[in-house]
């Protein structure tokens, strides 16, 4: 609909937020959330280099064409931990007038980046499996190599816990990815492991390859899953039943008498969460009193969900998309017309 006045032009920047809105992004630093994402993104990289030492290290004792593609793998590690750091980072910067929603799509082009790199690594396995089976070679046993691939198993196993944990409590796409990552070589080096100690065993060289061939065609479904999930957050993909359920609970419970909410949309963006939905009210009511309200909304989603921009266009009960009402847009801090 028309609006019933000109727009004025703001003072603020394009895409800046008010400074004294509940749900507003603030412009003096990164949030305590990415703070703590760009941490874990570092020390991801100094556990992908120890990991990567133990790893060639049992390949270089053993002699394992696993081992060898287990360790290869780990060089794509931290390659994906560098590209996570540098997608957190730029995810944190505040929204400016070219990019007036944030930069928060940041983190899922960085999980699509490590899909594609896992897939990469996936490729590089499935080789070496190629050769060792065209020409299997006799595995001498190494208690120290051995000893090296389950050191650096178990530390991988451990940092991967961490970061898909505080990717879903951050709702940093790009720990989560690199999280899940981390996961995907753990459960290739317990298969090698596993073939290894097989063709050590029954003296069957032709196993080890063969092993290394099953554990990397499942890299290559885990790098295509975490594709899929990025692509769609890039694609703008409403949040998970749990979060819109409790975008819905919190403005309910915050709805006065007489007034309703509906035609709600959300998605996310990295952290942040932006929801927009209509407020019908009585048509008599005052536009202070309708936009106080629009405040204890989006007041209370911020608190449930912190980094949450809201929208919300209040209109007259029974009115036709908004017309003849008192009441505006009440947007992210601020109301409107």
């Amino acid at each position: 609909m028309p609006s019933a006045m000109p727009w004025a032009k703001s003072p603020e920047p394009a895409g800046a937020a008010l400074a004294d809105g509940p749900s507003s992004a603030r412009r003096d630093g990164p949030s305590p959330a990415l703070a703590r994402a760009g941490r874990l993104a570092v020390i991801s990289i100094g556990v992908g280099l120890c990991v990567l030492a133990l790893k060639f290290l049992a390949a270089q004792l053993t002699g394992s064409v696993a081992l060898w593609s287990d360790a290869l793998e780990s060089i794509v590690n931290v390659l994906a931990a560098v590209v996570a750091l540098v997608a957190i980072r730029v995810a944190a910067r505040p929204p400016d007038a070219g990019h007036p929603f944030g930069h928060g799509k940041a983190e899922y082009l960085s999980a699509v980046a490590e899909g594609v790199l896992i897939v990469v690594a996936a490729l590089a396995i499935l080789h070496e499996a190629w050769q060792g089976l065209l020409d299997p070679q006799p595995l001498a046993f190494e208690g120290w190599g051995m000893a090296a691939s389950l050191a650096a198993t178990g530390l991988n196993g451990a940092w991967a816990w961490i970061l898909i944990r505080a990717g879903r409590g951050l709702r940093s796409a790009a720990l989560d990815g690199d999280g899940r990552h981390l996961l995907a070589d753990v459960v290739t080096s317990a298969g090698v492991l596993i073939g290894v100690a097989l063709a050590l065993v029954t003296g069957l060289a032709w196993l080890d390859p063969a092993l290394a061939a099953v554990v990397g065609c499942f890299v290559i479904a885990s790098g295509w899953s975490l594709v899929r999930k990025s692509v769609d957050g890039l694609m703008d993909a409403v949040p998970v039943p749990e979060r819109l359920a409790l975008i819905e609970e919190t403005i309910a419970a915050r709805l006065p008498v007489g007034a309703r909410a509906f035609a709600l949309r959300a998605r996310e963006a990295g952290y942040q969460v932006f929801i927009d939905f209509h407020l019908a009210v009585d048509g008599a009511m005052p536009v202070r009193a309708a936009h106080d309200i629009c405040d204890r909304i989006e007041a209370a989603l911020g608190e449930r969900l912190p980094g949450a921009r809201v929208t919300i266009h209040v209109e007259p009960e029974g009115g036709q998309g908004g017309e003849g009402g008192e009441g505006g847009e009440g947007g992210e801090g601020g109301g409107g017309r």
